[in-house]
C-alpha cells in the first residue's frame, strides 16, 4: 500500500543503506557536498500536523528535511513550524504572492516580503519555494524576473538555485511519482526528456525502492513530498486518494490548454 507512514519510512532507510546523505536545501545552497545525498523538500500546503508526523519519522532515522509552509491558514500553523525547526529541520516560505495579487508585480513583491518577515518572527528562514497554484494563470517564480531575492538575505529557491544537470528531481506531485505529465508547475524543464530516455520514470514509491536497492540511481537527489498526502490506512488515505483523482482529471485538461 502505497502514500502511507510505513511506506515513507520505509523509502527513508533504503536511502540510507543506498549510502544517502540527508540534506536540507539550506545545506544544498551551503556548499560543501558529500559525494551521494539526498535534499528532502516537503511542500506543506495543506494538514500541517501531517508535516509534523512526518518531522518526526525523519528524526527517528537521522534524517532532516526542508519544510515549506503557505501564507494560508491550511498551511501555517505557528506551534507545529516551531516544532519542525526545534528538531532540526529547515522552515522556508512557500511563497504564492503573484496569485495572491493578481498578477500585480509590486504588490506581489510586498506581500512576499510581508510574509516572510512573519514567518522570521518565528524561526530562522533562507530558502524560499514557489507553490505552484495550479488553477491561477499566474507563476510566483515570475517575481523574481523584476525583483531579487538574495537582497532579502534568501540564499536560494529550489526552481531557481538547483543545478539539475546533477540533480536528479522526485516528487509526489498528482499522489504518484510521474504526476510531473499532468502538472502544471511541479516539472522540471529541459530535464525530464533525458530523465525519460535513461528510464527514471517511476509511478509507485516501491518502484524507486526497487531501483534504489540495485543502486541506479543518480549520487544527487532531490525528493519532494506534500505531507497532506501521506496518511496511516485509513479514513484520510482514502478520502486523499480519491480527490487526487479527480485534481489529477483537471489538471490534465489544463495542462492540455
Amino acid at each position: 500500500m502505497d502514500f502511507t507512514l510505513n511506506k515513507y519510512r520505509y523509502l527513508l532507510l533504503q536511502l540510507k543503506d543506498s549510502g544517502y546523505k540527508f540534506l536540507t536545501y539550506r545545506d544544498y545552497c551551503n556548499g560543501r557536498l558529500p559525494l551521494r545525498f539526498v535534499v528532502l523538500r516537503h511542500d506543506v500546503d495543506l494538514k500541517p500536523q501531517n508535516s509534523l508526523r512526518i518531522a518526526k519519522e525523519e528524526i527517528k532515522l537521522g534524517a532532516k528535511a526542508s519544510y515549506y509552509f503557505r501564507a494560508v491558514p491550511e498551511s501555517w500553523d505557528d506551534s507545529i513550524i516551531k516544532q519542525i525547526y526545534s528538531m532540526g529541520h529547515e522552515v522556508g516560505y512557500h511563497y504564492e504572492s503573484l496569485t495572491t495579487c493578481n498578477g500585480d508585480m509590486e504588490c506581489a513583491f510586498d506581500d512576499f516580503k510581508d510574509n516572510l518577515e512573519k514567518l522570521r518572527r518565528l524561526v530562522p528562514v533562507t530558502t524560499i519555494c514557489m507553490h505552484g497554484s495550479p488553477r491561477s494563470p499566474y507563476d510566483s517564480k515570475d517575481i523574481w524576473k523584476q525583483y531579487d531575492y538574495k537582497i532579502l538575505d534568501v540564499v536560494g529557491e529550489p526552481y531557481l538555485s538547483t543545478d539539475f544537470s546533477k540533480m536528479f528531481y522526485l516528487t509526489d506531485t498528482g499522489r504518484r511519482w510521474d504526476g510531473y505529465k499532468v502538472s502544471v508547475r511541479d516539472k522540471i524543464e529541459g530535464y525530464q526528456e533525458e530523465w525519460n530516455a535513461k528510464g527514471w520514470v517511476f509511478h509507485t514509491t516501491d518502484d524507486i525502492i526497487r531501483v534504489l536497492q540495485v543502486n541506479q540511481l543518480p549520487d544527487q537527489l532531490m525528493i519532494t513530498t506534500h505531507p497532506q498526502r501521506w496518511f496511516n490506512f485509513g479514513f484520510g488515505w482514502i478520502k486523499e486518494l480519491v480527490m487526487q483523482n479527480v485534481k489529477n482529471i483537471v489538471k490534465a485538461v489544463i495542462v492540455r490548454r
